[in-house]
Parts: structure tokens; C-alpha cells; sequence
């Protein structure tokens, strides 16, 4: 049996999957043993002692069975109090389900809602795993890009377009906010317009806010959690893999109205059971004593972005700007019209990776994605590389 032949016996919605170009480029270059990749978003810092140190304790406890399906009992109430002390907003612990990573919770919230051949208008650019979830789902992305001002040097969203992607088929808006790639942050206020016309259609808001915690003017992101009601049709996604340090824990967790507890109890359970018991106690060290390691990276990420900045601004093949958020620096090259063509360039030549905007969306091809939360002599050979390539 060919191997065409062998995907006939596979689900069709698999088979067409667009390929990610980001996923693409990165084993592209793991084969270059002198790569230096910028390309995913994860910094060098490694997991904080005081949560590992949890995790190892819960480990020599013996708390390493299975647990409920929607996480410790612990956990849940840990992150419900956080959010009270963070963001000032009561979200009691039953709207609270741990995950088994923030991709996990986007999975569950898309599962749990969406129907064959519904619509999703879906805020872009945005990572294409969370409009893959939306294929395998079924469903189909309805894509509204947010308008870049080159002048202004700043990125927008034209709610009325939001508003004009909606039809009797959409069931949900799903926004990453702040945004990766483009560090655009949503305000309160495009918040509270965007509830209300959900609320009265019927239509769920889905909001990806990881980055939450990675503000430069700001200890944290507003959420639409502190302008929505309790009953409202709003799942929100957060992970601990980034503020925290912990991607290869894989914990997250998921917030919806108290409704929603049994449905995504009922999906999990056949997603994965439940959680990894003990890393939800490195979970819970986090949120009680992270606030400093937190304060720490924000300063640290700073510091690089003003590198970036600096050495970009000097550079005029270079277009960049200071995002409000995150730790990714998205910029454009002149004379470089296709992002991918360009990622591979610059690790034949260079042995540089880094991400290509066509991950992200039709609208950004022309965009890179550069992750600048690693060592300053890291970043400075990663710039070096660069500019030895387009200068």
C-alpha cells in the first residue's frame, strides 16, 4: 500500500489540514547543528526552584494517581483566588477547569460549542493551531485581520468588521489577546462593545490570554473576564507556560459560566482523564509565589526589546515597531516579500530560525516573528546572524 493510498483510510478533515510553515521551518533547521532559533515562543529561563520544588514534594507524597477530571480541588480555588488579587474579579472555582496545557483548554472550548460547518470569526494574525482546532472541529474560520498603520507605527481593530464577519452561522469570536505575534493588546473598553453584541446574538467569545502577564506598562493585560457576566457565552484560555516558565509542564486552564463544568468535565474525561496529578502543585506554587519571577522576566524582556529596538532603528532594510505585550519582536524586511522563502534563507545562510508571518495568517507573508524572551548574548548573535544576511 502507497502511502496516498494509505490516507484514504484516515479522516478527511486530518488529510486537509493546511501544514503550519512555523512547525515547518523550525524542523527545517533542527538540521543544522550550529542552529540558533529564535523561531518558538519559549524563553532560555528555566522553571523556578520554589515550583519545582512542589512538584517534587506532591512526587515523593505519592501524588501521582489519577485525579479529577478538572484538576485538584486546590488548583482550582489557587486560580479563582488569583484572579481576585490579580484582576479584581470574582470568578468562583467551579467555572475554573485545569488543563492539561492552554492548547488543551483551546481544544476543550472549540469542542465544547462548535458543530459541524459553523462559523468562527477569528481575529487575525493568530497562531495556526488555534485555527487548525477549528478545522478539526469542523467548523469553518471566518478571518478578520487587524490593520497595521505603518505611520503610527501600531497595530487595530475595526470592530465594525468584526461585527460584518457575523452571520446567522457564527457561533463564536475567538481572539488572542494581547496578541502573538503582534503584541497588540484589546482594550477594555473594544471589550465591553464586543460583549455586548455577543450578548445579544447568542455568540460565544473565545479569548486566548495567555500573555496576559507580559504588559510593558502594566503588570497585567485586561481580561475579558472583568466585563463580562457570569452567564455570559465567554471562555477564556491561560496557560502557566509562559509567565511562569513551564511550556514543557503543560498546564493550563480554562474559565466559562458555571453552566459549562459538566460539559467540558464530560469531553476531558475522554480527552486525557485528567491533569498530570503533581505538576498541579507546581501549578499552585506558581500562583502564590511567581509575582517576583513575573516582576523579573517583564524587566528582563525590557531590556531585550530595547536592544531590538536600538540595533532595528538603525538598520533601514528593517521595519519594526514596540509592541505593548508579549516578547516577540515582529518586523519586515524590504526586498523580502515571502516570509517562508526568507525563514529558510536565513538558516541556510546564517543558521538562524525564526518564525514566518505566513504562520500566522494570509495577511502578515511579508512579516517575521522574532522571540526575544532568551539570554542577551543570545539575542545579540541572533541579531548578528540577521544582519549578516540582509545587509
Amino acid at each position: 500500500m502507497s502511502q496516498h493510498q494509505s490516507l484514504n483510510y484516515f479522516r478527511r478533515v486530518v488529510q486537509d489540514l493546511p501544514p503550519n510553515p512555523g512547525a515547518e521551518i523550525l524542523r527545517y533547521g533542527w538540521k543544522k547543528s550550529d542552529i540558533v532559533s529564535l523561531g518558538q515562543g519559549e524563553g532560555c529561563a528555566p522553571t523556578p526552584d520554589f515550583i519545582v520544588e512542589a512538584a517534587n514534594q506532591a512526587m515523593v507524597e505519592g501524588k501521582t494517581h489519577y485525579g479529577p477530571v478538572l484538576g485538584q480541588p486546590a488548583l482550582r480555588e489557587e486560580i479563582s483566588a488569583y484572579y481576585k488579587r490579580i484582576f479584581d474579579v470574582n470568578i468562583t472555582s467551579n467555572r475554573v477547569f485545569v488543563t492539561a496545557s492552554g492548547t488543551t483548554a483551546m481544544h476543550l472550548a472549540l469542542t465544547s460549542i462548535l458543530d459541524k460547518d459553523d462559523e468562527v470569526v477569528a481575529i487575525t494574525p493568530i497562531w495556526k493551531n488555534l485555527l487548525g482546532a477549528v478545522k478539526l472541529a469542523q467548523a469553518n474560520a471566518i478571518q478578520v485581520p487587524l490593520n497595521y498603520e505603518e505611520e503610527k507605527q501600531n497595530w487595530s481593530l475595526d470592530m465594525d468588521a468584526v461585527f460584518a464577519a457575523c452571520t446567522s452561522k457564527t457561533k463564536a469570536i475567538l481572539i488572542v489577546t494581547p496578541s502573538n505575534p503582534t503584541g497588540w493588546v484589546m482594550s477594555e473598553a473594544e471589550m465591553r462593545t464586543l460583549m455586548d453584541f455577543t450578548r445579544e446574538r447568542a455568540i460565544w467569545v473565545v479569548s486566548d490570554e495567555v500573555y496576559n502577564r507580559s504588559l510593558y506598562n502594566s503588570s497585567f493585560a485586561p481580561s475579558f473576564l472583568n466585563v463580562a457576566q457570569e452567564d455570559d457565552l465567554l471562555l477564556t484560555i491561560n496557560s502557566f507556560s509562559k509567565s511562569w516558565a513551564m511550556t514543557g509542564w503543560r498546564l493550563g486552564w480554562l474559565t466559562g459560566p458555571a453552566c459549562a463544568e459538566n460539559i467540558v468535565r464530560d469531553i476531558a474525561l475522554y480527552d486525557n482523564m485528567c491533569p498530570p496529578t503533581f505538576t498541579q502543585y507546581g501549578g499552585i506554587a506558581a500562583l502564590q509565589q511567581g509575582e517576583d519571577f513575573i516582576q523579573k522576566q517583564q524587566k528582563d524582556w525590557a531590556h531585550n526589546l530595547d536592544i531590538i529596538m536600538d540595533r532595528f532603528d538603525k538598520n533601514p532594510k528593517i521595519h519594526s515597531y514596540r509592541p505593548d505585550s508579549t516578547f516577540y519582536s515582529f518586523f519586515k524586511v524590504a526586498g523580502e516579500d515571502d516570509s517562508l522563502e526568507f525563514a529558510k534563507k536565513l538558516i541556510d545562510e546564517a543558521s538562524l530560525s525564526l518564525a514566518p508571518g505566513c504562520a500566522f495568517g494570509a495577511d502578515v507573508g511579508q512579516w517575521m516573528r522574532l522571540c526575544f524572551a532568551v539570554s542577551e548574548g543570545k539575542l545579540q548573535n541572533a541579531l548578528d546572524r540577521l544582519e549578516s544576511v540582509i545587509k
